[in-house]
């Protein structure tokens, strides 16, 4: 991804200020030979289209870290301490009078950066909708599929992070005339529409012939053809169906998708870093032992399992405790070993407990048991011997997405979807367990 950094930087920039969103910082006068928006819609050609799939999935990045901190603080994953903003302490756990701030950067930088992905992705739509691109013979059918089964699938991905954030609350579906938004519409409608584009997408990917004409960066590898990349949205579709309750679907999907209960468990997509020039390091990694700027584990994390559990490699003991504003932890956040370890987008081991949900919800508790039992063997726990009922399996998958998942932004709404943000245990006698996050002020909603 490093030799598109430079342009692709430039033009990320400026797409996104075309959408009126603070969704990246610019830190360099735009290069005035690099492409612009206007350029783009009436001199398309395919290296402009590879520039914004490049653009676009690299700027999915953006923000990440504020993304993580946000969802992890309030699921009770990890507490959040900064010498510079105390916020992570006050209002994302409600502590004493805190409110959740529609203002602040814990929900307008996320907000805006996905939003701006989004942008970037109506463009290139709109681009190989209106232009002539297939009939001049610079693109073949199939290959204008590759391009709208792309845009499509990580729209929905897009849209689903700020959803997540903001759930009953809602987001704003069609943003495709910045100067004329639609409205923000309901969880409901919200994840229908998602669903849709990546139903819409999967039409695309099967008629996107054998190979994309776009490159994508290593955090695809092994999904970087229509075929293969068709197997990711769909386990995206199966996520989306159990945030749905549609278990049959979910079932149905991860058919297609690229499911294996006796697979790699890391099998997926990532978001990839690097330490080159306008490269991104992850935004998730601390040092361990690192002061001021800090990730610790939440004490639960430790004491909810076993010794035998490898999972608990997850964190790291410090040499000393880390406190602030009456918060405690013995352990540092150790998810992502280094400043350039890859970031999970979805892999194989959501898929299976994704089927072990919806076998679950569906009545087949044998297969849901032999899918648990897959993870619980991998992470160094005997075979499960409770009982095989529906209530005690279901607090079975939820343990294991708890530590399978961990910091991977799953747990505030997993615990949220089984109406449980009451079981999170809560640090200091006058904080809450936020259901939501309010729509940013600067959308007027």
């Amino acid at each position: 991804m490093r030799k598109y950094n430079r342009t692709i930087r430039n033009l990320v920039c400026l797409l996104a200020l075309s959408f009126a969103l603070p969704a990246c910082e610019i830190d360099d006068i735009p290069d005035p030979n690099s492409a612009t928006l206007e350029d783009i819609m009436n001199q398309p050609t395919v290296g402009k289209l590879n520039n914004l799939v490049v653009g676009s999935e690299s700027a999915m990045r953006n923000n990440l870290g504020n993304y993580y901190d946000a969802v992890s603080v309030i699921g009770r994953e990890i507490y959040r301490l900064s010498g510079s903003d105390p916020r992570f302490t006050t209002d994302l756990l409600g502590f004493q009078e805190s409110r959740l701030d529609p203002n602040v950067f814990y929900i307008t930088n996320p907000w805006s950066a996905r939003y701006s992905v989004i942008k970037n992705l109506n463009v290139l739509i709109e681009v190989l909708e209106k232009s002539d691109l297939v009939s001049s013979g610079k693109l073949t059918e199939a290959q204008r599929n590759g391009y709208l089964g792309f845009a499509k699938t990580i729209q929905a991905h897009q849209l689903l992070l700020n959803l997540n954030m903001t759930h009953e609350n809602g987001i704003r579906i069609d943003v495709k005339n910045p100067d004329n938004l639609g409205p923000v519409v309901g969880r409901a409608q919200s994840l229908t529409t998602i669903a849709g584009l990546l139903n819409e997408a999967d039409g695309h990917l099967r008629n996107a012939g054998e190979t994309f004409l776009f490159p994508l960066s290593s955090g695809y590898n092994g999904f970087n053809t229509p075929a293969t990349f068709l197997e990711f949205n769909r386990g995206l579709a199966a996520r989306i169906a159990v945030y749905r309750e549609n278990w049959n679907e979910a079932l149905s999907y991860l058919d297609d998708s690229f499911l294996d209960l006796a697979g790699n468990l890391n099998t997926g997509v990532y978001h990839v870093f690097g330490t080159g020039s306008g490269d991104q390091l992850n935004p998730v990694f601390f040092p361990q032992n690192a002061g001021g700027e800090v990730r610790l584990a939440h004490p639960s994390y430790i004491t909810g399992t076993v010794a035998s559990d490898d999972r608990l490699q997850k964190v790291s003991r410090r040499t000393s405790a880390g406190s602030q504003n009456g918060l405690s932890s013995e352990y540092d956040v150790f998810v992502y070993k280094t400043n350039t370890a890859p970031v999970p987008v979805i892999r194989n081991e959501e898929l299976i407990l994704i089927y072990a949900e919806a076998s679950i919800q569906n009545g087949a508790l044998p297969q849901a048991v032999t899918a648990l039992n897959r993870i619980r063997i991998s992470h160094g726990l005997t075979a499960y011997t409770g009982p095989v009922t529906r209530p005690a399996l279901i607090d079975e998958m939820l343990y294991q997405r708890r530590y399978s998942l961990y910091f991977e932004g799953h747990r505030w709404i997993d615990m949220r979807r089984y109406n449980r943000l009451n079981q999170l245990p809560i640090d200091r006698p006058a904080d809450d367990v936020w259901t939501q996050f309010p729509i940013p002020f600067s959308e007027g909603a």
